[in-house]
């Protein structure tokens, strides 16, 4: 096992380009015959609610797989051992909670967006503005983290200019959105699905054959090449409290996903909610039990001081290990399915900020409700242009920049801002108007501020010698100020009307009365 001794990475690469054209060729022509059913704001934002449980599930699998889940955790795990792990378990852990807690009341109560389910029985206005904005931070941090993934994974397969590949990618992503909308969306997100589950299958199993498919083999060389710390916690998580932290981000930040929660509506009913959540548990749960697989077969093949010469993140381990065990074919199918992830997330995201831009601020804060059809679609796509710019910028700004603390970031403030108020007005009667905006306003505010002073932006990347907050992540912080401002707030300034409100809220959560 002498590792990878020379890699084509960082050169133009003939086959990459292939797949990925073949990739992008295929998603555009689904695109095209998706632009002829996309006339309505239903077909736009939900496609036409025609999407079945299996289909939504391949899709939300497709839309949670990001590239932060396949080149990160691999990453983490080739370089850090053990503690990979708790990314693994913890991105897998909140779909349980998902489908009991919010799947079947989102798709009951809702009609485009999670915004509308927190406003169904308070004060309208207030709560889409807050609501919008605490979506709208959690949905931009989490795309300038893919952009700026994205960009470093093109320079690096295809050896062009990163700016180029931003512009590439945003361009793409444009068309999808733009003229597809939700139905387009959703058939890129299972096409990419079912590429990623099958090459990092073919992954695993070209990496068991190494060890005679033994996966405690595997282990040993690991604790023979880099000792017993491979292995046990603390490589990345330094204390219990930060691990606790960390899980409840992850677990919780699940809840809080506008790009996730949107995709309840474009399902018929709660019952096809339900078996979406089911059938994404599974693939997702599959995918998160053989990445670790991948991390290790990296870190003892190709060796970790390879995979941190050519990015330090531990990014490219996935792509150099299929190079070394399957050529420069098995790295071409690899880079096109890494491209196609990036691609379909990115699409996800901003069709989540063009719709809170456009659904929830334009037409029903701005226009209080009174929007045609058309002026609603022609809204929602010049909010995708203008959402799709700023990406590209924001990702071309933040060239360079360590993408980690920006999921990271979006996972603590959808825990914090999103997730708190959702479950509350589901749950309480008593949770008012003041309460869920006060609530929003203090679990984002308090994630994002402890996020900067925390280590791993205080330390890391602003170079001061101590973290003023000492937890990498904070939600077991800002969850707390959420949950107490909402309580305390709600408690203080009772809402009558929101209260009468919650029987007929219950009837149509559990029995789907009325619902759309």
């Amino acid at each position: 096992m002498n590792g990878l001794e020379n890699t084509s990475l960082g050169e133009p690469n003939a086959i990459a380009i292939l797949f990925f054209a073949l990739v992008v060729l295929g998603t555009l022509v689904i695109t095209y015959f998706a632009a002829k059913k996309t006339k309505s704001t239903s077909e736009y934002y939900a496609a036409g609610r025609s999407i079945t449980g299996f289909q939504n599930g391949l899709a939300l699998s497709g839309d949670y797989m990001s590239a932060a889940s396949f080149l990160g955790i691999s990453g983490i795990v080739a370089l850090q051992g053990y503690d990979g792990f708790i990314y693994a378990v913890g991105y897998l852990v909140g779909w349980p909670a998902l489908m009991f807690l919010i799947a079947e009341p989102l798709r009951n109560l809702g009609k485009f967006t999670f915004t509308d389910v927190v406003a169904f029985r308070l004060n309208k206005g207030p709560i889409r503005i807050a609501a919008s904005i605490g979506g709208l931070l959690v949905v931009l941090f989490y795309t300038i983290a893919q952009m700026v993934g994205s960009g470093k994974l093109v320079e690096l397969m295809f050896g062009m200019p990163y700016e180029m590949a931003e512009i590439i990618v945003g361009f793409v992503m444009l068309l999808y959105v733009l003229f597809g909308g939700m139905l387009a969306t959703t058939w890129v997100q299972i096409i990419k699905a079912c590429l990623l589950l099958f090459g990092v299958t073919l992954l695993t199993i070209l990496t068991l054959a190494q060890f005679n498919f033994n996966p405690g083999i595997i282990f040993s060389e690991v604790q023979s090449m880099y000792g017993e710390q491979m292995l046990t916690p603390g490589g990345l998580v330094t204390g219990g409290l930060d691990a606790f932290s960390l899980g409840l981000a992850l677990m919780f930040g699940l809840l809080g996903l506008p790009h996730i929660l949107m995709r309840f509506y474009t399902v018929p009913d709660a019952k096809e909610a339900r078996k979406s959540v089911s059938w994404a548990t599974t693939f997702i749960g599959y995918f998160y039990l053989i990445i670790p697989i991948v991390g290790f077969g990296a870190a003892v093949l190709v060796k970790k001081s390879v995979i941190a010469s050519v990015d330090k993140g531990g990014n490219m381990a996935a792509p150099l290990l299929s190079e070394l065990l399957g050529g420069t074919p098995f790295l071409g199918f690899i880079a096109a399915v890494a491209f196609a992830t990036i691609l379909a997330v990115v699409a996800g995201l901003t069709l989540a900020a063009a719709s809170a831009l456009s659904h929830d601020i334009y037409v029903n804060v701005i226009k209080k409700g009174d929007a045609t059809e058309a002026e609603q679609v022609k809204s929602a796509r010049i909010a995708t242009i203008i959402f799709g710019v700023v990406a590209v910028g924001l990702g071309i700004l933040f060239k360079g920049q360590n993408v980690a603390f920006l999921v990271g970031l979006a996972f603590a403030i959808a825990a914090s801002a999103n997730f708190p108020s959702l479950l509350l007005s589901i749950l309480w009667r008593r949770f008012s108007t003041q309460g869920a905006v006060w609530s929003i306003i203090a679990g984002g505010l308090t994630a994002t501020i402890l996020i900067i002073l925390s280590p791993t932006v205080w330390v890391s990347i602003l170079g001061y010698e101590e973290a003023i907050f000492p937890l990498k992540n904070p939600a077991v912080v800002s969850m707390t100020v959420a949950f107490t401002t909402a309580i305390v707030v709600s408690l203080l300034t009772p809402e009558e009307k929101a209260q009468t409100m919650f029987d007929e809220e219950k009837a149509r959560t559990y029995l789907g009365v009325g619902a759309e």
